[in-house]
């Protein structure tokens, strides 16, 4: 294990991180400004992708509606887990503290921990979540996510196990949170269907001749 701030990294994320950053540093320009792009834009998309999933559930019954309204929220929800557990586990970003040159424009302040990585935890998170609502759309967002985790070593900001853990947090998040929510939100709108608008007048009775 290599000593990072105050934790322990793996070694042979060290190594990859290594072997990844020096292979960046070594590509074509072309390659380095389309990685160096795709982390912030991969996000985009992927969040366009899943607002064309949950539009596409709408105008179904209650439960495609319910899961069209509550898309966002899982990966909102994973999105704070990530930041509690960098607080908890206090890992120093790998531009810090391994001489290497890198792909992004600065490294980020100390203080703006490393594990886990906030875009892959994003990225896993919006890429399952398009899937639960749209399987063809959710097969674009998967390899979407992957360029988007991979892309944070490749400039390098994080190390190989920040992304892993960030994926698989977003997506664990995405997959147990998503039928939780979409099942009351659901049962709710299913009774606000079978609810008059407005109680039914009754009809005078006729008076006797």
């Amino acid at each position: 294990m290599a000593a990072n701030g105050s934790t322990d990294v793996p070694e042979i994320s060290a190594e990859w991180y290594r072997d990844v950053v020096d292979a960046a540093a070594g590509s074509p320009e072309p390659v380095q400004w389309f990685v160096g792009h795709a982390t912030e834009g991969v996000i985009l998309l992927l969040g366009a992708l899943l607002l064309m999933a949950a539009l596409s559930r709408r105008p179904g019954g209650p439960h495609d509606r319910a899961l069209a309204l509550i898309a966002p929220l899982p990966t909102l929800l994973a999105y704070v887990g990530s930041e509690f557990l960098k607080t908890v586990v206090d890992e120093e970003r790998p531009c810090r503290t391994i001489g290497r040159a890198i792909i992004a424009s600065a490294c980020p302040p100390p203080g703006d921990w490393s594990f886990p990585s906030n875009h892959a935890t994003i990225a896993g998170g919006l890429a399952v979540t398009t899937l639960l609502l749209s399987r063809r759309l959710g097969l674009v967002a998967l390899p979407l996510a992957a360029l988007g985790a991979f892309s944070r070593v490749f400039v390098g900001v994080h190390y190989p196990h920040d992304v892993i853990a960030g994926v698989l947090l977003g997506a664990l998040v995405a997959v147990l949170v998503t039928p939780l929510l979409a099942r009351p939100v659901s049962e709710v709108l299913r009774r606000r269907a079978n609810r008059p608008d407005r109680p039914t007048p009754k009809l005078a009775g006729r008076s006797g001749p």
